[in-house]
């Protein structure tokens, strides 16, 4: 008993010991990152310097297949760099009788733009198409600024010295190693973090190179309106006809390589189709009658043009193009999450609704205050903020069964920007129960389709079990 006894003050201080040397080299560590971090970020602020006086901001004409078959225009630079289409006219002025590249130059404001150009903009221009570029003109001189040196002019491009590198990299492994001695699973959470690290770093180019996919999407969408009518042509094929009731489709996708829609659980497609899943079935592109052209599914087709909605509300992981029904919605469709991904959301049902329902009318609530107003798209009908003063009837408790959804014609749609307040609420309950349809940027606890965004331009459609890459 005594020499058991005995033993154990001995084994307690070494344990302590044990751990005190770990902590040690870590706050040992920690002084050697923050050094580090200080240097670089003298380093950064040095390279972050405003850029020097032969620095200019310009805008490089695009090939035309590099726009979707736009070539640019002044009007249409100095709108998406100023924000005004009426000041082509300084553009102009600025590249007078410059010759470019190419050795034609700019002499009359209608002159035709060519590809790789390069344009002087005034000095409050911005946006993902305004660069920099070096001088070489000498300001007024005869021919265009050359060299682009930036991809954007509001980036900062931050150059790293070899010396803060290098003890950057001795940090890191000198962490690697004294989160060895501490224990495995240490390690593990360090290197997480690093990986984190990595990640966060690489996180600015990679939601560039997100946004500028999505906004080649939004152009796409623009300019395919066949999808739309093959959408329609399959959603025929579902419609009632003699004794079989309609089947619902809450969303479908085209390509060229065939169609998917989504089906309730207990409904079925017939033998040209195959299942997927529980909801959904695909039939390809060789199968007859995917078209919905001639025959039956032709008349159908058309039937289902005056009660159907179809808008494209995003793109899948194959970047195929989703349709839903907006005339599932029931009420209101509630989009949360990244406020600018959901107003995103928003803005392209609008688009597409305005493309393939002209005229339709529109009304706008202002929910939130620190919400944004959104734009209605000029082939909309704008009505005023409506005035009621009561609600017809509650907005049914459907949550988010897809089963509950019943079919309601889209009449007119109410916009809201922000969570609304109580009277925008009521007007919104309002206005839904005689049969318009809620688009909200924000939460609606009787919305029965609820849509969640993240910041990396996607949105979660738990109703379908989809996740769709939003336009922008």
């Amino acid at each position: 008993m005594s020499n058991g006894a005995g033993r154990v003050p001995e084994h307690r201080p070494r344990t302590a010991a044990a751990h005190r040397i770990p902590q040690t080299l870590l706050y040992a560590l920690s002084a050697v990152l923050a050094a580090c971090l200080v240097a670089l970020g003298t380093a950064r602020s040095a390279e972050a310097a405003p850029p020097g006086d032969d620095l200019i901001k310009v805008f490089v004409v695009q090939d035309p297949a590099q726009t979707g078959g736009q070539l640019a225009t002044l009007q249409s630079i100095a709108t998406a760099t100023l924000g005004d289409a009426a000041r082509a006219g300084e553009i102009f002025e600025l590249n007078r009788g410059q010759t470019q590249r190419d050795g034609a130059a700019l002499n009359s404001p209608g002159d035709q733009l060519h590809p790789g150009w390069i344009l002087r903009l005034p000095q409050d221009a911005s946006g993902p198409g305004v660069q920099l570029a070096r001088d070489t003109g000498g300001g007024n001189g005869a021919s265009a600024p050359q060299a682009v040196v930036t991809g954007d002019a509001q980036s900062t491009m931050l150059t790293i010295p070899l010396a803060a590198a290098a003890a950057l990299l001795s940090a890191i492994l000198l962490a690697l190693i004294t989160v060895g001695i501490v224990g495995r699973r240490k390690v593990r959470a360090a290197a997480g973090a690093v990986g984190r690290g990595v990640r966060a770093l690489g996180a600015p180019a990679r939601r560039r190179r997100q946004l500028a996919q999505r906004q080649a999407t939004s152009r796409r969408f623009d300019a395919d309106g066949l999808s739309v009518q093959r959408a329609y042509g399959a959603l025929g094929e579902f419609a009632a006809m003699d004794r079989e009731p309609e089947r619902p489709v809450h969303a479908l996708s085209i390509d060229d390589s065939g169609v998917t829609v989504w089906l309730s659980a207990s409904d079925s497609a017939d033998a040209s189709w195959a299942s997927i899943d529980g909801t959904r079935w695909r039939r390809p592109a060789t199968a007859p009658g995917l078209q919905g052209q001639g025959g039956d599914a032709g008349v159908t087709s058309r039937s289902v043009l005056t009660t159907a909605c179809l808008v494209r509300a995003g793109t899948d992981a194959e970047d195929r193009p989703v349709f839903v029904d907006l005339s599932r919605l029931d009420g209101v469709l509630s989009v949360s999450g990244d406020r600018t991904v959901a107003r995103d959301v928003v803005q392209n049902l609008l688009a597409e609704i305005a493309r393939t329902r002209p005229n339709t009318p529109v009304t706008v609530l202002r929910g939130a205050a620190d919400a944004p107003p959104l734009a209605v798209p000029p082939n909309l009908a704008q009505m005023p903020q409506a005035a009621t003063s009561s609600v017809a009837r509650p907005f049914p408790a459907h949550g988010t069964v897809r089963a509950a959804a019943s079919r309601r014609p889209v009449r007119g749609l109410v916009v809201v920007s922000g969570t609304p307040g109580t009277r925008e609420a009521a007007e919104l309950a309002a206005l839904c129960s005689v049969g318009w349809t809620g688009l909200v940027c924000g939460e609606v606890q009787e919305a029965h389709w609820r849509w969640y965004t993240d910041g990396d331009g996607h949105v979660d459609i738990p109703v379908l079990d989809l996740q769709l890459t939003v336009p922008a």
